[in-house]
C-alpha cells in the first residue's frame, strides 16, 4: 500500500525533474507530508514535474504562478474548502484535470467532488499501481483534449476540415464532433441524403485519426450479391468455392489498424448483418470455408442514406447491429439547409477545374443567385456536376445562366421574370439569356477582330483560341471580311 512514512529524499529529485522538462506538471495538495512525498515520488517516476503543498491558499498561488496540468487534491472529511478549491479551479482553469483523494468511508465526498468538477478520484489507502493508473488516465485525457483543441483551432482558421468545405453553423457542429471522433477508434455511423459527402467525412475521420498512415478501404454494401460480399468482407480460404485458387484476406483483416468504410450499410443482407455483428463484438472473423478465426483490428465507419431506425422497426435491419455501429452518430446536413456554404463550395470546385484545365472560371451574379435559390436535391454532388457542366459548355471565363443544366436555367429565368414583373415591365423583353451560345460566340469573335482593326492573329490570342479555329469559325459564319458591315 501507499507508504505513510515521510520520505525527504523524494523532494530532492524534484528540481532535477523540472530541469528535464517532463511532459506534464502535477500539483499535489494534501496536509499529510508523507502522502505528498510518496505521491510525488510515484509521479516523478512516471515523468511528471511535481510540486506539493498542504495549504489551500498556497495551492491557489501555485496555480496562478505556473501552468499545472493535473491537480491531485485530498478531501478531508467535512472540509468544504477542498470542494471550493475544486470548483474554483474548474472555473478558472477548465482544461486542468482534477483527481480527488478521499479517506476510506467518505465516498459521498468523492461524489460531491466529481459534481464540483473532479474528473477522477482515489480512495485512501491506495496502492502504487492505482495512483499510476489514475495519473495515466488523466494524461491520456489531456492529450486527447489538447489534440482536439488544436484541431478545432485549425478549423476556426480555415474554411473547412481537410477536403470538407463549409463554415455554416451546421458544418461547425460536424467539425466539433469530428475533432473528437477522429482521435478515437470507436465505430461511427454517418447518416445523410445522397450526395452530402458521407464518404468524404469517413475519409476525413481516418485522415485525422491516430492511424492515418494505415489503409482506408471503402466497400459499397449494395454493389455485390451476398455471397460475394461475404468473401469481400471476411475473406476466404483456398478451395472454399469454385475459382478460389488461393486464400484471400477480407477487408476487415487486410485493413489491419486502418479503417473499413461500409457505404450503404442498409443494403446489407440480414445474414451478413449477423456475421458483421459477431465480427465487431468478438474482434475476429471466420473466412469463408475456414475452420479457424482471424483477429480484426480495423476501425469500422458505416454510412447510409436510409432510415435505419425505421428499418429496425420493420425487421429489415438488426437492432443489435444498429446499436453496435451507432456508437457515434453523425447526421450530415442537406445542402439546402446550409445555403451559405454554396459560394465556398462553388469556388472550391471552380478552382479545381481551373487547375485541371488551365483556364480560369468565375460565376456571373445571375448564376450565383440561381444557385443560392435552388434546393439541390442531389446536394453537393449535384452542385459539383452542375459546375463541371457549365465549365465544359462555357465559351468564356464567366459562367452564365445558359451554361447551367436546364432545370437551373428555367428556375433562373422564372426568378428573373418575377423580379421584372414586380418592377412593372415585361420580363420576356429584357431577358439577356434569349441569345444563344452560338450567337454570343459569333459576336465575341467579330467584336474582337473589329476592336483590333482586323488583326485576326491578335484577336485569336485575345480570345484564347487558335488561329485555325478562328478562321474555321469565320468560314462557318460565311464572313470573308469581318471589317465590312454585314
Amino acid at each position: 500500500m501507499l507508504a505513510t512514512a515521510i520520505q525527504p529524499r523524494v523532494m530532492e529529485f524534484i528540481p532535477q525533474a523540472l530541469d528535464s522538462a517532463p511532459r506534464l506538471h502535477l500539483l499535489v495538495v494534501d496536509a499529510d507530508a508523507a502522502v505528498r512525498s510518496a505521491c510525488a515520488e510515484i509521479a516523478f517516476g512516471l515523468g511528471y514535474a511535481v510540486e506539493n503543498t498542504g495549504d489551500f491558499d498556497q495551492a491557489r498561488s501555485l496555480l496562478r504562478g505556473r501552468a499545472v496540468d493535473i491537480l491531485l487534491v485530498n478531501l478531508p472529511f467535512g472540509n468544504a474548502r477542498a470542494l471550493e478549491l475544486i470548483a474554483e479551479v474548474k472555473l478558472l482553469y477548465p482544461q486542468l484535470s482534477i483527481i480527488a483523494m478521499t479517506a476510506s468511508g467518505t465516498v459521498n465526498a468523492a461524489v460531491e467532488a466529481m459534481r464540483s468538477g473532479a474528473s477522477d478520484y482515489l480512495t485512501k489507502p491506495f496502492a502504487v499501481d492505482e495512483l499510476s493508473s489514475v495519473l495515466e488516465r488523466a494524461a491520456a485525457g489531456l492529450t486527447t483534449d489538447i489534440a482536439a483543441r488544436q484541431l478545432r483551432e485549425r478549423l476556426r482558421l480555415s474554411q473547412g476540415l481537410g477536403a470538407m468545405i463549409g463554415r455554416s453553423a451546421e458544418m461547425e457542429k460536424i467539425y466539433r464532433i469530428l475533432s473528437k471522433v477522429a482521435l478515437s477508434t470507436h465505430p461511427v455511423l454517418i447518416l445523410g441524403e445522397s450526395g452530402t459527402g458521407k464518404e468524404l467525412v469517413a475519409r476525413t475521420i481516418h485522415a485525422y485519426g491516430p492511424n492515418a498512415s494505415k489503409p482506408f478501404l471503402p466497400v459499397d454494401c449494395g454493389s455485390l450479391v451476398p455471397t460475394l460480399m461475404e468473401s469481400e468482407l471476411f475473406g476466404y480460404v483456398k478451395g472454399a468455392f469454385t475459382g478460389a485458387n488461393r486464400s484471400k484476406d477480407g477487408l476487415l483483416v487486410s485493413a489491419a489498424d486502418g479503417t473499413v468504410f461500409l457505404d450503404e450499410i442498409g443494403e446489407l443482407s440480414l445474414d451478413l448483418q449477423v456475421k458483421l455483428l459477431r465480427a465487431l463484438q468478438e474482434k475476429e472473423v471466420r473466412p469463408v470455408g475456414a475452420t479457424h478465426r482471424v483477429p480484426v483490428r480495423a476501425r469500422v465507419v458505416a454510412a447510409t442514406n436510409r432510415d435505419l431506425a425505421a428499418m429496425v422497426e420493420k425487421g429489415a435491419f438488426r437492432k443489435d447491429l444498429f446499436y453496435r455501429l451507432n456508437v457515434v452518430n453523425l447526421r450530415l446536413p442537406a445542402l439546402r439547409n446550409r445555403r451559405e456554404d454554396i459560394p465556398l463550395l462553388a469556388a472550391h470546385f471552380l478552382n479545381r477545374i481551373s487547375r485541371e484545365h488551365g483556364a480560369k472560371f468565375t460565376l456571373s451574379d445571375e448564376v450565383l443567385r440561381t444557385m443560392m435559390r435552388h434546393d439541390w436535391p442531389g446536394n453537393v454532388r449535384e452542385l459539383e456536376n452542375a459546375i463541371e457542366r457549365a465549365c465544359a459548355l462555357s465559351s468564356g471565363p464567366v459562367l452564365h445562366l445558359g451554361d447551367l443544366p436546364t432545370q437551373l436555367q428555367q428556375e433562373g429565368l422564372a426568378a428573373h421574370r418575377a423580379t421584372v414583373s414586380r418592377n412593372g415591365t415585361d420580363g420576356a423583353l429584357d431577358l439577356p439569356t434569349v441569345q444563344t451560345l452560338a450567337e454570343m460566340e459569333r459576336e465575341a469573335i467579330l467584336g474582337a477582330i473589329r476592336t483590333l482593326n482586323g488583326d485576326k492573329l491578335q484577336a485569336a490570342k485575345l480570345l484564347g483560341i487558335g488561329k485555325t479555329t478562328l478562321y474555321r469559325k469565320l468560314k462557318e459564319y460565311g464572313i470573308a471580311d469581318p471589317m465590312q458591315d454585314e
